[in-house]
């Protein structure tokens, strides 16, 4: 069964939150992908991993640097598992269908909790999953931007 993981974002912003779960991820050694909800910003994130932190390394590409399969980490705004991950991170709005999911061990829905559009999608598809007896937990950000899980 999938366990979906919803990061309320409120203290940093997704630049700063998703590489440093990207990393913990990564540790697993399952291969991960990065579903982002539009395609202007595939390539943003793509940068970003690998500028964050000098001194961390994530591999990772999208599908301008090509052999998609071959990537631990592949970012991109198609739903199709290129890279036959098993950890799916869900950035920018990005929300496919529940039923696409099962492929997955683990979702992780990183959303926005300043922004109310972000904010109503979550909790909906929070509700979409619930209903279909999906494993969910909640986490939310503390003012140092570390995660804390609520009940």
């Amino acid at each position: 069964m999938t366990r979906f993981d919803f990061y309320h974002l409120q203290e940093l912003p997704l630049e700063k939150a998703l590489p440093k779960l990207c990393e913990k991820a990564y540790l697993t050694g399952k291969n991960i992908k990065i579903l982002v909800g539009n395609e202007e910003r595939v390539e943003f994130i793509n940068s970003l991993l690998w500028t964050y932190n000098e001194e961390s390394f994530l591999p990772h590409g999208s599908k301008k640097d090509g052999f998609a399969e071959e990537q631990p980490i592949f970012i991109s705004a198609n739903e199709t598992n290129e890279n036959n991950a098993k950890i799916l991170f869900l950035v920018d709005g990005a929300l496919p269908d529940v039923q696409k999911l099962t492929d997955y061990e683990r979702v992780l829905n990183i959303f926005d909790g300043k922004n109310e559009t972000a904010l109503n999608n979550a909790r909906d598809y929070w509700k979409e999953i619930k209903s279909l007896g999906g494993e969910l937990h909640y986490w939310q950000q503390k003012d140092n931007g570390s995660f804390e899980q609520k009940v």
